[in-house]
């Protein structure tokens, strides 16, 4: 009798063991979460890598090799044709400066040409370049900064648009 409860106990602990096992292996693997735009250029970013002053600057864990954002919504300020491997045309420095002084609490970016360790920007077409400034995570939020970009008066033609930005530094 003594025997065989050893034996029962002996192998209910072995099923025991082996379902969780099998359990742990079919777990869920939770994927870490995309990056968060840092917005403000007032405020510093806590990342890992040094960004452009044309970039818009986000939250890049150490050892990140391929990373993209959270959506995000940006009011494109102006935007101009350029075929894909043109790197020498894009919106001048000083012009992206001019616009962020008028939004001096919201990074105004702007794209250059897509290769390896440089930005990318979705939701745009692949000829082109653009200026914009960053408008939140909300489409509220994002209304109330078109709002702003059009009072002053400078951008007639600005418009909204959820993108999100990253890079593919192999």
């Amino acid at each position: 009798m003594k025997l065989m409860r050893s034996a029962f106990i002996s192998l209910a602990m072995l099923l025991l063991l082996s379902g969780a096992v099998i359990a742990q292996s079919h777990a869920k693997v939770k994927r870490a979460s995309a990056a968060a735009i840092c917005g403000n250029p007032r405020v510093a970013c806590k990342t890992s890598v040094t960004f452009k002053p044309n970039d818009l600057p986000f939250r890049v864990p150490a050892n990140a090799v391929i990373i993209d954002t959270d959506p995000f919504y940006a009011v494109i300020l102006k935007s101009m044709p350029a075929a894909n491997d043109s790197c020498e045309i894009f919106i001048p420095e000083t012009e992206r400066l001019a616009a962020q002084a008028l939004f001096p609490d919201r990074k105004v970016f702007a794209s250059r040409c897509v290769e390896p360790g440089e930005l990318f920007y979705t939701n745009l077409g692949e000829n082109q370049r653009l200026m914009a400034v960053y408008a939140g995570s909300t489409l509220a939020e994002a209304k109330r900064v078109l709002a702003a970009v059009k009072a002053t008066g400078k951008f007639p033609g600005a418009n909204l648009r959820r993108i999100r930005t990253g890079f593919n530094g192999t």
